[in-house]
């Protein structure tokens, strides 16, 4: 009996080595979604939420006025990096898109959020793009991070 626990933990305890250890490949990680059908990924109207759910995830996207994309994403940056346990992956502002990794506090879930911006005659259209690695859902957990960093990026 004590042996069979002990594999138990010894198995418990290596699932979360994994989880915390595997490597991010951005090859993989440093992508947005291509466009779905069924949902609208583009500016939303002024006034209306601009995250929309997704399983496992979230996605926005926002028009920004009187700054360039390089501009944007460097803001983004900066409050991304603020964020407890995030860090960035690959990118920069310069090349127009950026993903980082949050990682949850207890068992160091990693959460991606991919960030592009790009100008589309006089604005900046800014898509973001965030998901988890393993299991299904997410428990709104980036739908919230995205609506956090978003607000923080308009108040600045």
């Amino acid at each position: 009996m004590k042996i069979a626990f002990l594999f138990i933990i010894l198995i418990v305890l290596g699932g979360m080595a994994y989880i915390r250890l595997a490597p991010s490949d951005p090859a993989r990680w440093h992508s947005l979604p291509p466009p779905d059908g069924a949902a609208r990924w583009g500016p939303r109207p002024p006034g209306t939420d601009p995250v929309e759910a997704l399983t496992g995830g979230a996605r926005a996207s926002v028009t920004v006025f009187d700054e360039t994309p390089p501009e944007v994403l460097t803001r983004l940056d900066a409050i991304a990096l603020a964020t407890p346990r995030t860090r960035r992956l690959a990118g920069s502002p310069e090349e127009g898109r950026i993903t980082w990794i949050s990682r949850s506090a207890l068992f160091g879930f990693p959460d991606y959020t991919t960030a592009e911006a790009r100008a589309e005659g006089p604005v900046t259209v800014l898509s973001v793009y965030a998901r988890l690695r393993f299991g299904r859902s997410d428990f709104g957990v980036n739908a919230t991070r995205l609506r956090a960093w978003l607000a923080q990026l308009e108040a600045e």
